[in-house]
């Protein structure tokens, strides 16, 4: 297993710096910044869990939603909480009591897992041994895990369909909603049919978040007004910029259609007027080469696909069939912007299609020769490194504020290292002291002294961790190792290393195997 690290610390490049912190640790510092290099915060690092030489990459490729489009939780999570709620009410019938519920956007995380059979939400280790579970949102006891999860001869593997994974920022609305909705049946039986158990109450949950997508409610209220959803990330189109500069190509791959990916995209690169307001326009179009809208990933990434590629117009949206990416003669007239678009040599834009129609569009020879850039562990990450080879980055925005406090507590990390070590020898004293309390000729009043010190040394501390489950890591932990080759908190941190990078694993740090406190 490869052992990862923070890209960059003690690693010399070209045009990319180190300077001393006051403790005397080498920090990275921003590659070619303006009046010299200056440090990165080490919430903005890029973490290597195995070894990437970007000079033999000649493609990078991103994701829109979530990777590119950082979405606000506080506005638009709680926009598909509430979009959710009525339809379960004005759809599929549930009490309007439901209306007058309100969504908490910082109870849940990623990486826990929703038992749909018996309504508990738990998280778990890499081992997938059970650590912390709630029933609705009252903690379950120890008892209550084992009689749950423990007391069977075969390991539950705790996939579909039994089990749910919440592995995506956008799921952690309906998380909520099921844990609230697991409470509210179980305090009011007579008011939930009596045919409606937990399973499926999580599949109206899921019927409830597709309606809102097929009708087009939340992004309709996104594009009215982007940045009230939407964070501005003015370092994109300097990253951009950099990466097409060192001779690479970029390319974009969505499951949004392009009407609505027109709309991010421009909010996110386009033109800034003096007010603040937004120019609309297609020139976010020149940081690409290829850009593919409704991919339907992850199914895109299979080999064997064989859904169609059309080609867009952008003026119209207009739909063009092409054979295999080339366009194709059309009967009647031909769009006069998508023949100018074509001779100019600029930004090709599709819908559908599969990888093999990427890696002709670009010119691939070699999977290893693509590095893609998406949140979604198993819609983005596991099937393009897994399936294709090609390398991968992950995309985890609360790694940022993590990795901040691991930092700052690097110095207790040592400390607890020594006290682990006095448990351990606590734990033996007070295992001396049980079988010494059993044997005889010890009077009652030594009995006394020694329960009283078993209870003086009898002790537990607890502290959660994303990337932690007691001493383990955590189930998302393990998958962040597995699959990305790289790991940060936003996909402009990559504009803070050069586009030459050699990213190294490295021992100083690794949030994922970086822990303080057990939980």
């Amino acid at each position: 297993m490869d052992k990862g690290l923070g890209a960059g610390i003690g690693d010399i490049i070209s045009h990319f710096q180190n300077s001393s912190c006051s403790d005397g640790v080498q920090e990275p510092c921003i590659w070619a910044s303006p009046g010299g290099a200056r440090k990165i915060d080490i919430g903005k690092q890029i973490f290597c869990n195995r070894s990437l030489n970007m000079k033999n990459i000649v493609a990078v490729g991103f994701d829109m939603d979530y990777t590119l489009a950082q979405y606000k939780p506080e506005t638009f999570e709680s926009l598909a909480y509430d979009g959710t709620v009525r339809k379960l009410v004005y759809d599929l019938g549930y009490p309007e009591e439901l209306l007058e519920w309100s969504f908490d956007w910082k109870y849940m995380v990623r990486g826990l897992v929703l038992d749909k059979k018996r309504g508990n939400i738990l998280k778990m280790d890499r081992h997938k041994y059970v650590k912390v579970a709630y029933h609705g949102f009252r903690e379950m006891s120890k008892e209550e895990k084992v009689e749950a999860y423990g007391n069977t001869l075969i390991r539950d593997a705790f996939d579909e369909p039994d089990y749910a994974l919440i592995d995506t920022l956008f799921s952690l609305a309906e998380a909520y909603l099921f844990a609230q909705l697991v409470d509210f049946m179980d305090n009011n039986p007579g008011k939930v049919s009596k045919s409606t158990d937990y399973v499926r109450m999580y599949k109206d949950v899921r019927a409830a978040v597709d309606l809102c997508h097929r009708d087009g409610t939340l992004k309709q209220m996104v594009a009215k007004d982007p940045k009230t959803y939407i964070n501005e990330d003015r370092s994109i189109v300097p990253m951009l910029k950099m990466l097409r500069e060192s001779g690479r190509s970029t390319f974009l791959v969505t499951n949004s259609l392009w009407d609505y990916t027109t709309i991010v995209m421009n909010f996110l690169c386009g033109s800034h007027t003096l007010d603040g307001g937004i120019t609309c326009n297609s020139d976010w179009l020149l940081y690409f080469d290829v850009v593919i809208t409704g991919s339907a990933k992850p199914g895109f990434f299979h080999e064997d696909n064989r859904a169609n590629l059309f080609q867009v117009e952008p003026e119209s949206g207009m739909l063009l069939n092409t054979d295999n990416g080339t366009p194709m003669p059309q009967v009647g007239d031909i769009s006069p912007g998508l023949l100018l678009k074509e001779k100019n040599g600029t930004c090709r834009i599709f819908q559908g299609g599969s990888v093999g129609h990427l890696h002709k569009l670009l010119s691939i020879e070699s999977s290893s020769q693509v590095l893609y850039v998406g949140d979604h562990i198993y819609g983005d990450i596991l099937r393009s490194k897994k399936v294709l080879g090609w390398r991968t980055m992950l995309v985890v925005p609360e790694l940022e504020r993590e990795v901040e406090l691991l930092w700052e507590l690097r110095d207790l990390r040592k400390k607890l290292h020594l006290l682990r070590n006095e448990r351990d020898l606590i734990e033996d004293q007070i295992h001396h002291l049980k079988w010494s309390l059993k044997s005889e000729g010890i009077d009652v009043d030594e009995q006394r002294k020694m329960c009283t010190r078993m209870d003086d040394l009898e002790f537990h501390k607890v502290w959660g961790q994303l990337m932690k489950t007691g001493y383990q890591n955590s189930r998302f932990a393990h998958q962040v190792e597995r699959f990305a080759c790289l790991y940060t908190s936003q996909v402009s941190n990559l504009s803070l290393y050069s586009p030459d990078k050699y990213y190294r694993p490295s021992e100083d740090f690794m949030p994922h195997e970086f822990d303080i406190i057990p939980l």
